[in-house]
């Protein structure tokens, strides 16, 4: 990849009402600029994930898939303290980072979720393989620490990181948005970088593409918050520079530290991410077999016998055919993890009392599903 810049932290519209990036207008700027890739940053989520890497690759952008992360400061199930969470950029570098994204994501939302998808240290560091982290924005642990004026925190979470990614997977992120803050956060990151011999990243926190699209942000807050433009207590952005700057700009930004853009790259160049979209191909979840049973196929058929058994005692000759049958194309197909799925929702179904049909189409044929 040629000197350049790589934006590392981006919120698209998936970012709910905070966020004002649609995709397409993404592109043609990138490819104005002459940027040939970009990162995808979302708040917690990874709704926009897929649109956006066909978006990038349609536009032969190095799409980089990643999420601005809710760090809890305790159990991520818990609810006390639910305010003290941190903001931690994480990137995608291969197949296997973004598969621990979206669990990650998923755990966020179904077990964390408290006001925000939030996930804890002890889970990410279950599933950090895969995974670059930069340090995030001023709500990052180490700024925040670090301003609260408790550097001794502020360095033991450094510490936190290095021991969940290695110091090869954690970059101390720079910004520099015109706000009070930055100038003295930056000093003491670089100062940490030096001392724990950690590379330092820059980035802009970009939320909208254009200087002037500063106005419709503000108008997404207000929706977000329920309030009125004019009012004086409400949520603002303290900054009007969080939009999509040109390398160049990027580049006088941070000619003091001009390692901070070339790292850009480095990690772009770093990732090795391939998702196969065929449409032609059905991409179904895997099942968690029980212990004893190495293959769904095999896992399936033994219910579908007892089910078969447990409705008919004795199974006739033309029954036992019949089923042979249906495994085997099922089998074939790839479809037994499906199936079993499908069975666990309709059993949850009836444990809870919720009223379930006999099916429809071609399935109210089917003895395997007649079985279970």
């Amino acid at each position: 990849m040629a000197e350049d810049f790589v934006h590392l932290h981006l919120h698209s519209e998936y970012s709910i009402l905070d966020g004002a990036i649609k995709f397409p207008e993404l592109m043609e700027k990138l490819r104005a600029l002459g940027m040939k890739a970009v990162a995808l940053t979302d708040h917690g989520n990874l709704f926009g994930a897929i649109e956006f890497y066909k978006y990038a690759r349609d536009y032969g952008i190095k799409p980089i898939i990643g999420m601005e992360a809710y760090i809890t400061a305790g159990d991520m199930r818990e609810k006390d303290n639910a305010d003290k969470n941190y903001h931690l950029t994480l990137l995608a570098l291969n197949e296997k980072g973004y598969r621990n994204l979206l669990f990650l994501s998923s755990k966020a939302y179904l077990e964390g979720f408290y006001y925000k998808p939030r996930i804890d240290k002890k889970l990410l560091a279950e599933h950090s393989e895969g995974l670059v982290a930069l340090s995030g924005c001023l709500k990052g642990e180490i700024p925040h620490k670090y301003l609260m004026e408790d550097e001794e925190a502020a360095l033991e979470a450094a510490y936190d990181y290095i021991d969940i990614f290695g110091k090869e997977n954690f970059y101390l992120e720079l910004q520099e948005l015109g706000l009070e803050e930055n100038p003295k956060v930056n000093a003491f990151l670089l100062d940490l970088a030096k001392r724990l011999e950690l590379k330092v990243v820059a980035t802009n926190d970009v939320h909208y593409l254009n200087p002037e699209d500063h106005r419709a942000h503000d108008v997404l807050l207000c929706i977000q918050t329920g309030k009125k433009l004019n009012d004086d207590r409400r949520l603002r952005f303290k900054t009007r520079e969080v939009y999509l700057k040109s390398q160049e700009a990027m580049a006088a930004l941070f000619k003091d530290v001009p390692e901070a853009i070339r790292n850009t790259l480095e990690i772009a160049e770093r990732v090795d991410l391939r998702l196969d979209l065929d449409p032609k191909k059905v991409h179904l979840p895997r099942f968690d077999l029980p212990p004893g049973y190495e293959s769904a196929d095999k896992y399936l058929r033994d219910l579908a016998l007892e089910g078969l058994r447990n409705k008919m005692g004795e199974i006739p000759q033309e029954y036992a055919e019949r089923l042979d049958r249906e495994l085997e194309i099922i089998g074939q197909m790839g479809y037994s993890g499906y199936f079993l799925i499908i069975r666990d929702i309709v059993s949850k179904a009836r444990e809870l009392g919720v009223p379930v049909g006999p099916g429809r189409g071609s399935a109210v044929g089917s003895l395997v599903l007649y079985a279970l």
